[in-house]
């Protein structure tokens, strides 16, 4: 979330067929730009959210000034990214459970009456250890390339297998040991998913790419374990398919892997903290289902936060209500628009904001909160505060 080449997606179409139940609703899918309706959904209480991104440096006192001023704004909890998928922000080797500076910030916090979630990286993995003693655990290309020896586009994309069974309880562990901290409300996902099958049609040049259709080194999700369940379920090897990357069946086995994580494996060690559960999740979730292999609509999470980073697919505010009106269709739970800061001035807040929340959001989710000032905190204040009288 610290950069446009975190968030890599454009809309391309691709075909893919399932059937399923959510949340009590019937979810469908055919052409893969049908939407899943959620039935019976209620607008739920108003609320807004504010990714976190530390600053070790900052003073008791700066934190305190910070969290009440979020608060004052219309905040009504921060998400504090503790885990990058290297080492905790906070001091931690691994997770940040004894961490001095989690401790601190949360009674802040909670003084200037903010929730507080623990964000956490998910799929990509550079801790030593892991990388040291379990290459077996990451994700593999169409060209048999692992995530490990040769990440896509950038270093840190060194996904993890979303089907192995040990990166899962490896995975659960995580969640339930950042659960299980006293004060920390709910627990965060980023980075849920397969890596990026297609970027955004203006990083292309960026990394020297043209990418009209999704390329094999950029195909993930064929590891030997993946590949042999597929054959198993359908007789044939993914890699022997005339073109892996448009076989439905393929595709769906992809979005399954994913989305039994997040259900069977994440959700349950939130849970049985009794701590609420949320991600951050592509923009669709057509899109997310094409891009990133992530079907989200069928997630049984307390609350979803799509980054609907316009600038990021080149578009303006009617596209954050466009994706926002898809989302909010899809599922019962909670909708939090998530809007890129960085990309606008006040004025240009305020139109996404407005569109967001008059497409149906329960809330926004500002990305991120040191990339706000006066004067972009006093246009989201006064947006929706304005957004209760309409």
């Amino acid at each position: 979330m610290k950069t446009t080449r975190r968030r890599l997606l454009q809309g391309l179409g691709a075909g893919i067929a399932a059937a399923g139940t959510f949340g009590g609703a019937q979810c469908a899918i055919g052409s893969g730009n049908e939407l899943r309706v959620a039935a019976g959904r209620t607008r739920h209480p108003r609320r807004h959210w504010v990714w976190l991104t530390t600053h070790p440096d900052l003073s008791r006192a700066q934190w305190q000034k910070d969290f009440a001023l979020m608060r004052e704004s219309g905040i009504d909890g921060v998400i504090a990214e503790v885990y990058d998928g290297r080492h905790a922000h906070w001091g931690s080797t691994r997770l940040p459970v004894k961490s001095e500076r989690l401790e601190m910030l949360m009674p802040i916090a909670r003084a200037a009456g903010l929730e507080f979630h623990a964000w956490m990286w998910c799929m990509p993995c550079m801790v030593d250890d892991v990388m040291r003693t379990h290459p077996d655990w990451y994700n593999v290309n169409g060209l048999g390339q692992s995530a490990l020896e040769k990440p896509a586009y950038v270093d840190y994309y060194r996904f993890l297998d979303p089907a192995n069974p040990e990166v899962r309880a490896w995975l659960r562990a995580n969640v339930a040991e950042l659960a299980a901290i006293d004060g920390v409300a709910g627990v965060h996902l980023d980075y849920i998913r397969h890596p990026d099958a297609i970027l955004p049609k203006g990083l292309w040049a960026k990394y020297g790419l043209v990418q009209d259709r999704v390329h094999p080194q950029f195909d993930y999700g064929y590891t030997r374990l993946s590949r042999d369940l597929f054959r198993k379920a359908h007789g044939v090897d993914p890699l022997e398919l005339e073109d892996p990357s448009a076989d439905r069946r393929w595709l769906q086995y992809r979005l399954d892997s994913v989305t039994a994580l997040v259900n069977e494996h994440l959700v349950p060690a939130a849970h049985a903290a009794n701590k609420t559960i949320s991600a951050a999740v592509f923009p669709g979730p057509t899109l997310a289902r094409q891009m990133v292999r992530q079907d989200w609509g069928r997630w049984q999470l307390d609350a979803f936060m799509p980054m609907l980073y316009h600038s990021f697919y080149e578009a303006g505010a009617e596209w954050v209500g466009e994706q926002t009106r898809e989302g909010v269709a899809t599922v019962r739970q909670p909708y939090y628009a998530g809007l890129f800061v960085p990309a606008v001035v006040a004025p240009g807040l305020t139109r996404l904001v407005e569109h967001a929340l008059a497409a149906g959001a329960d809330g926004i989710s500002l990305f991120h909160a040191y990339a706000m000032d006066e004067s972009l905190w006093k246009a989201f204040s006064t947006a929706v505060r304005a957004s209760r009288t309409a």
